[in-house]
């Protein structure tokens, strides 16, 4: 198989190695719109609207594909930006030179995973053709998966697990590259170094800390999860040694009576922070791992350069003030990796990481699955069957 590199590569040059003939590539049948569900302001659930008449996606760069969509899935995030979160940084992303008007953002599509087949490539992409089976996940500054059509670059774009169906498959992107990002890239725990670590997950029932349980688990980690009792059984299914109820009494104390730690994971943030990175072991390397940031709410409070700044200065005295007790102290984000999703799905398809899912909705019933993730306490992922006929 061609790596990522060559393949795209090789893609530029045609027969007798001259360089096809540039041209647009449009839709199957050049369709002009599709189906979707968007959001034309910010707000809670009645500000989503189905519509037939989205514009269709175009390829407008050679490392593009189009993807139709089988299945997506939501995540808090989508909850977030339905009523505005993170604006500021992401309109700064999808518009840096401020070439547009404001709002350009609308009609926005939200949905950051999506598994389904590959309908059109980009002169430049090789790795992949029409007709693959592949999953990703979407950064938010691009229209989302709750279509029947997305377009996404190649590097963001990974062949699905074997063993899974679209509506499994759709379950783990966004909430993988997340936990990995966290664990792998800023975290440098991998598959060589994790055997025997103590490793502590803070909210590990949730989409990324049930990924995360499995991932390190899988690199032969000791892992503590905490969670709510009723969460336990699914915790130990998924191969936590030591299962915390955090609402059984005092969790600072409760953890306290535990061996020390030489990583952390927190899903949760706030008060935690305050304490939990007292459970790491010192001078060692060891390293607590946080993915609740003040960074985009600081981006929408205080705009962009003064948001910029005072999240600068927030983490630099932060990661200072702990260095010199003898931890490290660490951001993490979403970050969107077709690589990284290749090595994940081979965890998948070796039975190492297994979907958690939640519910299933159809396409129909998007706003309902809204109101069930903004119900929390759920136990896995919410799934969307885009193809279903419900």
């Amino acid at each position: 198989m061609l790596s990522r590199g060559a393949a795209g590569g090789r893609a530029l040059l045609g027969a007798a190695g001259r360089p096809p003939a540039r041209s647009l590539r449009a839709s199957p049948q050049a369709r002009s719109a599709m189906p979707s569900w968007v959001i034309d302001r910010y707000g809670r659930n009645e500000v989503l609207r189905f519509t037939r008449d989205m514009m269709f996606p175009i390829i407008h760069f050679p490392n593009e594909v189009i993807i139709k969509v089988h299945a997506a899935s939501l995540n808090p995030i989508d909850l977030s930006m339905r009523s505005g979160y993170g604006a500021t940084a992401l309109n700064m992303k999808r518009d840096p030179l401020k070439l547009k008007s404001a709002e350009t953002e609308f009609p926005l599509t939200l949905g950051r995973d999506v598994s389904g087949v590959i309908m059109e490539c980009g002169l430049s992409v090789s790795y992949f053709k029409p007709g693959d089976e592949v999953w990703a996940a979407i950064p938010p500054w691009k229209q989302g998966t709750l279509s029947e059509f997305v377009v996404a670059s190649g590097n963001e774009v990974s062949f699905k697990p074997k063993r899974l169906s679209h509506t499994e498959a759709a379950s783990l992107p966004y909430v993988g590259l997340t936990a990995w990002s966290a664990v792998n890239q800023v975290g440098g725990l991998n598959q060589s170094n994790c055997s025997g670590k103590r490793v502590l997950i803070l909210g590990a029932s949730g989409g990324v800390g049930t990924f995360a349980v499995q991932l390190v688990k899988a690199w032969g980690a000791h892992v503590t999860a905490v969670c709510s009792h009723d969460a336990s059984t699914l915790m130990k299914k998924l191969g936590a040694d030591d299962v915390i109820d955090y609402k059984s009494g005092n969790l600072e104390q409760q953890l306290k009576t535990l061996p020390l730690f030489d990583f952390i994971l927190d899903n949760v943030g706030g008060s935690t922070e305050k304490w939990a990175l007292d459970l790491l072991k010192k001078w060692s390397g060891a390293t607590y791992v946080t993915l609740v940031t003040p960074f985009l709410i600081n981006m929408d409070k205080l705009g962009v350069a003064d948001g910029m700044l005072q999240t600068g200065v927030t983490v630099g005295s932060k990661t200072v003030k702990h260095l010199f007790k003898g931890v490290h102290y660490r951001w993490a984000f979403f970050m969107p990796s077709g690589p990284s999703l290749d090595e994940i799905a081979e965890l998948v398809d070796s039975g190492k990481i297994q979907p958690v899912i939640d519910q299933v909705f159809s396409f129909s019933e998007v706003p309902k699955a809204f109101l069930k993730l903004e119900g929390g306490h759920a136990r896995g992922k919410t799934v969307i069957d885009v193809i279903s006929k419900k």
